[in-house]
């Protein structure tokens, strides 16, 4: 009987290894732009000496918060959306399946008036996230604010 210490796998030569890892790279940069957030990593916490500064995007009685990531922005569990998608929500059908899937994999439960984060959930830019807590089409650069009210296009062009 032979035995294989290298397991089940199957070998591949480097050269066919790399490709596929620049197909895999190029896949994880596309598919969050089409709206498809399966193979997104959630970022690891940061390191104790890492300093991350928390954010907050607010629509009438609705908060949330969250902090940048290298991925883009994780919203933290807790924070709230709003119950009523707007009319805006119709032009950009990508942000509400990103939107239902969450109600659906129960990401997002209603309470009272609104809707509830259950976990912290990573989106892939802050328009996306802000979209999803407005409940229609939203500018993450100017939606989302430090805690001296600065909106992250006014940090960025620091």
């Amino acid at each position: 009987m032979v035995t294989n210490n290298q397991g089940s796998g199957a070998k591949l030569p480097e050269s066919d290894r790399e490709d596929m890892e620049v197909f895999l790279e190029k896949m994880q940069q596309v598919l969050p732009v089409l709206g498809v957030e399966a193979f997104v990593q959630t970022s690891v916490e940061p390191r104790a000496e890492e300093k991350r500064e928390l954010l907050t995007c607010k629509i009438r009685k609705i908060t949330s918060t969250g902090y940048l990531t290298p991925n883009g922005i994780l919203v933290l569990s807790g924070s709230e959306a709003v119950l009523k998608e707007r009319s805006s929500a119709q032009k950009w059908p990508s942000v509400m399946v990103q939107r239902n899937k969450l109600i659906e994999d129960v990401g997002l439960v209603k309470k009272g008036e609104k809707y509830v984060f259950t976990k912290d959930t990573e989106f892939s830019s802050p328009s996306s996230a802000a979209a999803v807590i407005h409940g229609g089409s939203a500018n993450g650069l100017t939606a989302w604010v430090n805690a001296n009210g600065k909106s992250l296009k006014e940090m960025q062009n620091q």
